[in-house]
């Protein structure tokens, strides 16, 4: 195997000292020198019992962020998954918005971290914040950009299925209805699934789709989820949820294999079946192979992240990952170079969520 190493010496130390940084005292609540705002994802719990009150979302989101972003940010918008973007979950969502509004958290602008369907609800905010917030004479919120951990904004085939199953569950087999309830945590039935509604992969692609000037930094799994039996009913490449289509945010639903037409999710370089397009200040950063839906909030190391968006600066937030690239030969390969690869060196000593907290907040 031979190397090369691109990039400077210091990311190259960035990337070996991001392990030591796991074990830090005490955690600073600022990413670049601004707030944080946490914006959960679809909790399945919330369809089989559902919360009675705000605070019981509350209690449910502070849960949900605990593996590594909790310490680190100043406040979280939390959602109640069995209602739907346009109606609860707004108004749960607005009144925290207000509440951080009032408080001047953004006022020196905040960045965003979503993950999964956290993607969707956080667009739909995006697109209404400053209308809302200027009608009661509020401050709009300041954002310098969204980090979106395996973002559903453009939806999932699971949400399409259950919507079906929910519907006319006369001819699904057990494969599909097994996948539907891994993914639901119940039985579908009408009227009871909630944001599944939202995450329907025709329905999420038309909310709150109008460009704005705010970066969305992707971060994007390829990792097997709920024992891999959902993954034979989303198309392209997943995470065991989300499909990479969405994930990296692309234009339309089709399935792909990557976020690059000549980088695969585990850093190979070759031909892909990328995206056609991407959405509007959408830019996908690293892509994981290796890591499940998940596992990108802090939970699963082993994984090497490959760069995509890299060596560049967003709306004032600098994006400089450490990559190097190198050839490898497969055990049977007895001549050639081999294959070309790209990483992070380093990330597999790492999580995912640590490795952009460390270098963004270099």
């Amino acid at each position: 195997m031979t190397t090369t190493k691109i990039g400077s010496a210091c990311k190259a130390a960035l990337a070996v000292a991001i392990t030591g940084s796991l074990f830090a005292g005490t955690a600073q609540a600022r990413l670049a020198g601004h707030n944080v705002i946490l914006v959960h994802g679809f909790q399945q719990e919330d369809l089989a019992n559902p919360p009675a009150n705000l605070q019981e979302v509350k209690d449910a989101g502070e849960d949900y962020w605990r593996t590594f972003w909790l310490s680190r940010a100043e406040a979280r918008i939390d959602w109640g998954s069995n209602g739907r973007i346009e109606g609860g979950i707004a108004q749960q969502a607005y009144e925290q918005v207000r509440q951080i509004s009032q408080q001047g958290l953004c006022n020196d602008y905040c960045v965003i971290v979503s993950h999964s369907t956290g993607d969707l609800v956080i667009r739909y905010l995006l697109e209404n914040q400053a209308r809302w917030l200027q009608s009661e004479g509020l401050q709009p919120l300041k954002i310098l950009a969204v980090l979106d951990y395996s973002g559903a904004g453009g939806g999932t085939e699971l949400a399409n299925l259950a919507m079906s199953l929910a519907y006319n569950d006369s001819w699904y087999n057990w494969p599909l209805r097994a996948a539907v309830k891994a993914f639901t945590g119940i039985e579908p039935e009408p009227g009871k699934l909630g944001v599944v509604n939202d995450l329907q992969t025709n329905m999420a692609r038309n909310l709150a789709v109008s460009p704005n000037s705010i970066p969305r930094l992707r971060f994007v799994a390829g990792g097997s989820s709920y024992g891999g039996i959902t993954k034979p009913f989303i198309a392209g490449t997943d995470d065991g949820v989300v499909p990479t289509h969405s994930a990296c945010g692309a234009t339309t639903a089709d399935g792909i294999d990557s976020c690059s037409s000549g980088i695969s999710l585990a850093g190979k370089i070759t031909s892909q079946n990328g995206p056609d397009g991407l959405y509007y200040n959408h830019y996908p950063v690293l892509m994981n192979e290796g890591v499940t839906h998940s596992g990108v909030l802090g939970s699963e190391t082993g994984n090497i992240s490959v760069p995509v968006v890299n060596n560049t600066t967003l709306n004032g937030l600098r994006v400089d990952f450490a990559s190097r690239t190198y050839n490898q030969r497969a055990w049977w390969q007895w001549w050639g170079s081999g294959d070309r690869y790209i990483e992070v060196p380093g990330s597999d000593q790492t999580d995912m969520s640590n490795l952009v907290y460390s270098t963004l907040n270099n």
